[in-house]
């Protein structure tokens, strides 16, 4: 969810401001993805390297996500939504800590549709957790196959992502999701997330539905 901070700046404001704006789409492209079918969406909010951001933002970041769970942690639970976080527990404060394992907890058993909110996650501490989690629970590293290493990730009963949006015209993947991401086909706009709505999300499923998914297959083989 890219473009906050250049979003606000074109208007002359904070980039808090722009956060504040990019929570607002949060809360339209949830909805929005719920109504047209979609039945998991993956947001990245906050990555292991945005601690490196000025302080000021950072909290703001943090106070924004406190500010959407409790505002809006009702309305999801009664509309079937599960929450996931994705991500490590380092360097979380308590309050945040307690709040999102509340929001875990109190929709563990809804099956409408999956909203994973990535927070404080990056891609790569991922797949160490992972090996980690592996290693403690005597898992014999040289026989694991890939589905075995699969479980031990933040998205053990998850599917792998069909699609990744990236907005504000970046072109790079960013520490997110690598080994999830591995056959995802990727779209990449210039829109800035606070403009991000559901013209955008139904465009980019459009190319997405387009394209010829392979999996490491040629045509010829296909054909064959």
């Amino acid at each position: 969810m890219d473009g906050n901070g250049r979003w606000a700046k074109a208007r002359h404001r904070p980039r808090g401001f722009g956060h504040r704006a990019g929570v607002e789409s949060v809360r339209r492209i949830v909805e929005d993805a719920s109504e047209i079918g979609l039945k998991c969406l993956t947001l990245y909010s906050f990555s292991t390297e945005n601690w490196s951001r000025p302080r000021a933002e950072v909290a703001a970041l943090m106070a924004l996500m406190r500010e959407y769970i409790e505002a809006d942690l009702e309305r999801l639970k009664r509309e079937g939504v599960r929450i996931r976080i994705l991500g490590t527990r380092k360097g979380l404060s308590n309050d945040i800590l307690k709040l999102v394992d509340r929001a875990v907890a109190e929709t563990n058993e809804n099956t409408d549709f999956n909203l994973n909110i990535a927070f404080n996650y990056g891609g790569r501490d991922e797949i160490l957790r992972a090996v980690r989690r592996a290693a403690a629970a005597g898992e014999d590293i040289q026989s694991m196959t890939e589905q075995d290493f699969a479980t031990y990730l933040d998205t053990a009963d998850l599917p792998d992502p069909d699609l990744v949006i990236r907005t504000s015209g970046e072109k790079r993947i960013s520490n997110y999701l690598l080994w999830q991401a591995a056959y995802a086909e990727f779209v990449f706009t210039d829109v800035l997330w606070p403009d991000f709505g559901r013209a955008e999300l139904i465009a980019a499923l459009k190319e997405y539905t387009g394209r010829n998914r392979r999996f490491g297959v040629s045509e010829e083989s296909e054909v064959a």
